[in-house]
């Protein structure tokens, strides 16, 4: 299956046409996805007996800097039966950092999702637990958005880099 494949199968489904973009800039090539139409490219892609993406690997949040004032969300799938490896990216404005969940379509988004809001502040909208995975909940600031301040100290430690 060749990715211009995906896209027809996902235009079928959502009765829409050209609403996806191909960056193949990315290594894997990626789709590119409208944030308001994520939920629905990905409901498809899980449940489409043609496609059966069943696996999701990753969830990688990119900040591109204030510069160009946006995040990006990548999403790293794959579909074991077909053997077949799909990127879905979704930009979001850096000001407003929200996407809907996917948790409730692949599990392994739930923890995936925490890390990437714990480390970029990008807000899932729906997600059922929400919080802080690997930095303690009272953590000031992303630590992985390019405009972080580290604190200097944290509870009286000394916060070093």
């Amino acid at each position: 299956m060749q990715l211009e494949d995906i896209i027809k199968i996902l235009e079928n489904k959502l009765d829409k046409t050209s609403f996806l973009t191909i960056d193949e800039q990315s290594s894997p090539t990626a789709l590119i996805v409208p944030d308001t139409d994520l939920r629905s490219v990905c409901q498809v892609l899980f449940e489409d007996s043609k496609l059966y993406f069943d696996m999701l690997s990753c969830i990688s949040g990119i900040d591109n800097g204030v510069e160009a004032n946006t995040f990006e969300v990548a999403y790293n799938l794959y579909s074991i039966p077909f053997d077949f490896q799909l990127m879905l990216k979704v930009i979001l404005d850096r000001e407003n950092a929200k996407i809907d969940t996917i948790s409730d379509i692949w599990k392994t988004a739930n923890w995936h999702e925490r890390e990437t809001y714990d480390l970029f502040g990008i807000t899932f909208e729906g997600h059922p637990d929400l919080r802080r995975i690997l930095l303690p909940a009272d953590w000031e600031g992303y630590p992985l958005r390019k405009d972080y301040k580290h604190q200097e100290y944290y509870r009286g430690i000394k916060v070093e880099y």
